[in-house]
C-alpha cells in the first residue's frame, strides 16, 4: 500500500484526483503501478487501477491476472471493478472506502452481481486513514477550504 499511497501522492502533485494502484505478482513482486492520468490523458477511463492492469497484463502478455494481487488506495468504482473481474485478479486490496463512487463494498457491488465473472478476495481499509487524508486534502485545496478538513 506504500507503494499506491506514493502513486497516489505523484497523481495529487499532476492536479489528478489521488489515487494510486500497484500490481503484485504471486510472490509480491511489483508488476505495474500508476497513479490517476484522467486530466494529462484527456480520458475518463484513465483510472489508476486500469492503467496499472494493463501494464502488468503487457508486461506478462496475457489479457488475464489469475495469480496477481491489484492494491489501490481508494475503493474501485463500478469501471474498475468490472474490469479487475475481467482480469481476474486473485486479491483485491484498497485503503479508503468510497460510499459514493465505489463500486465494491458500495454502489453497484460489482462482484455480488450474477453476470460477474470473477470474484476476487477483497480486503479493504488497509491504511483507510492515509488514503482517505489525501483525498481530503486535495478536494479541500480544491474548494478553498483553509482547515484541510474537508469531506470524501
Amino acid at each position: 500500500m506504500r507503494r499506491a499511497l506514493r502513486q497516489a501522492e505523484a497523481a495529487a502533485a499532476r492536479g489528478e484526483v489521488p489515487v494510486g494502484a500497484v500490481v503484485l505478482d504471486a510472490h509480491g513482486t511489483v508488476l505495474a503501478e500508476a497513479g490517476n492520468q484522467v486530466e494529462a490523458d484527456h480520458d475518463a477511463a484513465a483510472h489508476a487501477e486500469l492503467l496499472a492492469l494493463r501494464r502488468a497484463a503487457a508486461r506478462l502478455g496475457s489479457p488475464r491476472l489469475p495469480e496477481c494481487d491489484l492494491v489501490v488506495t481508494l475503493e474501485p468504482c463500478p469501471m474498475c471493478a468490472q474490469a479487475i473481474s475481467f482480469f481476474r485478479i486473485r486479491r483485491l486490496i484498497f485503503g479508503a472506502y468510497d460510499p459514493k463512487g465505489g463500486g465494491v463494498e458500495h454502489g453497484a457491488r460489482i462482484f455480488e452481481a450474477s453476470s460477474c465473472h470473477h470474484r476476487p478476495e477483497i480486503v479493504g481499509g488497509v491504511r483507510e486513514t492515509d488514503a482517505a487524508a489525501l483525498l481530503r486534502a486535495f478536494f479541500a485545496e480544491r474548494r478553498g477550504d483553509s482547515d484541510g478538513l474537508g469531506t470524501l
